[in-house]
């Protein structure tokens, strides 16, 4: 994704400090895995093993939180896996030739495609004992007996390109590609088209959190209380968003070249947790036991503990003395004209942070003085800037961070 802005202003706030502290990060959890371009990550019902789905060399499972990967192909006819799903009984795949199912752990696979008229399946789900199938053109299928037959259920469904489905309580939604979410309260009998608030209607990700219906698209992330009937944006604005993970009320997005951010306050502001990881093309993420794992596009699959990235928001968040130093994503970001940025540090330190345009010439400083431990917080106003991408650029000893935010105007 090539974002072109106008008259682009460059801002860096960098945070330096005198320490040698271990700082945590993505691990890069390949072995054994040989496909690089991963399309879908899936954990059990159990959290006892990971799947992985590749473009081009099948399937893989993993059941040591990635630390090994084993193929699990047996049967496939197709290597192309875009989604997973499963029922106390089986375990389905969807590729471009159809639906294939399992009944032990993906050891061996059998296509289950009658009446499944179009085969190639982007998205699976399971709700009670309906198994849907969302697909490139042909729309949404179901079936009632675990893939024996299908039917196709596109009533109201205008848009034949399902890429996702969600599921909140009895409410089925499903993204379209053009055509934004459209919802089911009836299993697929009936599909109602609920944009109300949308900017963009093409939708990559959906997510359903107990109440909170979350829509991710080429226009960042899209929030809804009331399935569906309103919307509103809350980040990430110019990030193409394609992939969702929950861990309690925190949102994981996993974005297209600009990798993991984190919300705890259903989107209201966003946490940069890429420390590490060195591919931000991330189209599928996966919660499984204590772990996070994203799937990249080039670099295979990364794990990085869930207790490092929460605990790390309620630290900055709250009273208690920070253990290290840390330099906070930006909120609101996108900003006009004002921003907030929170910093943290666990000693006395001499803190400068100054902001910088895309020549490198210094715009102002926001800090320049010794703070004793604590968490911080400092505005930026840029009234007078115009429109574009910023750096901030924060100095204390010999520790340094960068981040990056963006101004609309």
């Amino acid at each position: 994704m090539n974002i072109k802005i106008s008259n682009s202003v460059l801002i860096v706030i960098i945070i330096i400090v005198t320490s040698n502290l271990a700082i945590a990060q993505w691990v890069q959890t390949n072995n054994g895995l040989n496909g690089d371009e991963i399309n879908c990550l899936t954990a059990d019902l159990t959290n006892t093993y990971l799947l992985a789905g590749t473009e081009g060399d099948g399937a893989f499972i993993s059941i040591n939180n990635g630390d090994s990967w084993t193929a699990i192909n047996n049967g496939l006819t197709n290597l192309l896996v875009y989604a997973f799903t499963m029922n106390d009984t089986y375990l389905f795949v969807g590729t471009d030739e159809g639906v294939s199912r399992s009944t032990d752990n993906g050891s061996n696979w059998t296509p289950v495609n009658n009446g499944l008229t179009n085969q190639f399946v982007q998205a699976l789900v399971v709700n009670g004992t309906y198994l849907f199938a969302g697909t490139a053109g042909g729309g949404a299928f179901r079936s009632t007996n675990n893939g024996d037959s299908w039917e196709e259920v596109n009533n109201g469904l205008t848009r034949p390109v399902v890429i996702d489905f969600a599921i909140s309580g009895t409410n089925l939604f499903a993204a379209t590609v053009y055509g934004g979410v459209f919802l089911s309260t009836n299993n697929g009998n009936n599909w109602t088209e609920v944009n109300n608030g949308l900017t963009n209607y093409v939708i990559l990700a959906l997510c359903a959190n107990d109440i909170n219906i979350f829509a991710g698209t080429l226009e960042g992330v899209f929030h809804s209380t009331n399935n569906g009937s309103s919307w509103t944006q809350v980040g990430l604005l110019t990030y193409y968003v394609g992939a969702f993970a929950t861990s309690g009320n925190n949102l994981f997005a996993g974005t297209e070249q600009n990798g993991v951010f984190l919300s705890s306050d259903n989107g209201g502001s966003w946490l940069d947790v890429n420390n590490g990881l060195t591919n931000y093309y991330v189209g599928a993420l996966a919660i499984s036991g204590t772990y996070l794992f994203a799937g990249t596009s080039g670099d295979g699959v990364w794990r990085r503990p869930l207790s490092e990235m929460i605990t790390s928001v309620r630290e900055t968040s709250g009273n208690e003395l920070p253990s290290e130093y840390e330099l906070v994503q930006n909120y609101p970001n996108p900003f006009n004209p004002s921003t907030k940025i929170n910093y943290q540090i666990p000693e006395l330190s001499f803190i400068t942070i100054k902001v910088y345009d895309v020549l490198g010439n210094e715009i102002t400083t926001l800090v320049n003085e010794e703070k004793p431990v604590g968490n911080y917080e400092v505005e930026f106003n840029a009234s007078i800037l115009p429109s574009g991408v910023y750096f901030y650029k924060l100095r204390a000893g010999n520790f340094v961070e960068t981040k990056k935010m963006l101004l609309m105007k």
